[in-house]
């Protein structure tokens, strides 16, 4: 069987893979294109090539291994029937969880203002730090990401919520809430943060006349995607000062806009879809791929095969 990779591992990964019995046919995926060499491949292994190939023309694909949680970028309706897509679910998970435990520090330890005083060189006492303990932190979505932050979390005696589809009780949250009980879960929350996956029922699921039942000086975290937030109407609640903070790692649009008015609020932080970076990501990444070509060279159930009709 043959692989296309649009992704270059070493040449010990590239041999682990060809152990298997698999041909491995390499091109970048921002310059891969259908052509004879490809078009025949049983197996692609990639993030986002599909501006450019056109799988729908790739008669014997058969397994779609993403680097990506999300599958947004693929195109669904090309994906025939017969093919398998399996995500990254998990690979990323311990660096967002850990992310999400550093912008919560960062926000009640107010970080910003010590490093605003190192640079003027002025020695003063804030009295205004926050403990995690005894907050209640909820996660709108249960999935890994929030299992890993919600894991690190437990160690800070505070109460961990969550919400899901099917409010099915879970590891390291005291309460897991159905999707009906949105409102319920945004009142009680001092921090609510995101991990949804986007999908037709999940955009702008978080709007103005939900989000304003936060409690005041709370905090709002997104790692999951932009579309789950309508921007607009968080920036007018940042307007009201609805807030003690906002960090924010995706966004409608991305990159950002030089002209959004999230850059000028100070309580606003901003990274660039960077919470899954860690030294250990291509490791992981790599041993999931490998994991699902043997398992599908002998013919065994695969992981994270993604349902296509609800998105995840």
């Amino acid at each position: 069987m043959k692989i296309l990779l649009t992704y270059k591992y070493d040449d010990n990964k590239l041999n682990k893979i060809k152990e298997l019995g698999y041909d491995i046919v390499y091109r970048h995926e921002n310059i891969v294109f259908n052509q004879e060499d490809i078009d025949d491949s049983d197996i692609l292994i990639c993030y986002n090539p599909f501006k450019n190939l056109d799988i729908s023309k790739m008669n014997n694909l058969k397994l779609i291994l993403l680097s990506s949680i999300g599958i947004d970028q693929v195109p669904i309706d090309k994906v025939g029937k017969d093919v398998l897509v399996c995500n990254n679910k998990g690979g990323y998970s311990v660096a967002m969880g850990e992310w999400i435990v550093c912008k919560i520090l960062e926000i009640y330890k107010d970080s910003k203002y010590f490093y605003e005083k190192k640079k003027e060189k002025k020695w003063k006492i804030n009295t205004s730090l926050e403990e995690i303990t005894d907050k209640t932190i909820g996660f709108l979505g249960t999935g890994t990401i929030a299992n890993e932050a919600a894991k690190r979390l437990k160690s800070f005696d505070c109460e961990i919520l969550g919400i899901s589809k099917s409010g099915k009780q879970k590891e390291y949250f005291d309460e897991v809430y159905n999707i009906e009980c949105l409102d319920e879960f945004l009142k009680k929350s001092d921090v609510v943060i995101s991990c949804l996956p986007s999908t037709k029922e999940t955009k702008y699921i978080l709007n103005y006349s939900n989000l304003s039942l936060m409690k005041e000086n709370s905090i709002f975290i997104n790692i999951s995607r932009g579309d789950i937030v309508k921007e607009c109407d968080l920036i007018k609640l940042l307007k009201e000062n609805k807030f003690k903070a906002v960090a924010l790692d995706v966004f409608e649009k991305e990159p950002l806009d030089k002209e959004c008015e999230l850059w000028n609020f100070e309580n606003v932080y901003i990274s660039f879809h960077n919470s899954w970076i860690s030294q250990l990501r291509n490791e992981r990444r790599f041993n999931l791929i490998y994991k699902n070509l043997k398992r599908f060279k002998e013919k065994n159930d695969l992981l994270n095969v993604v349902n296509l009709k609800k998105g995840y």
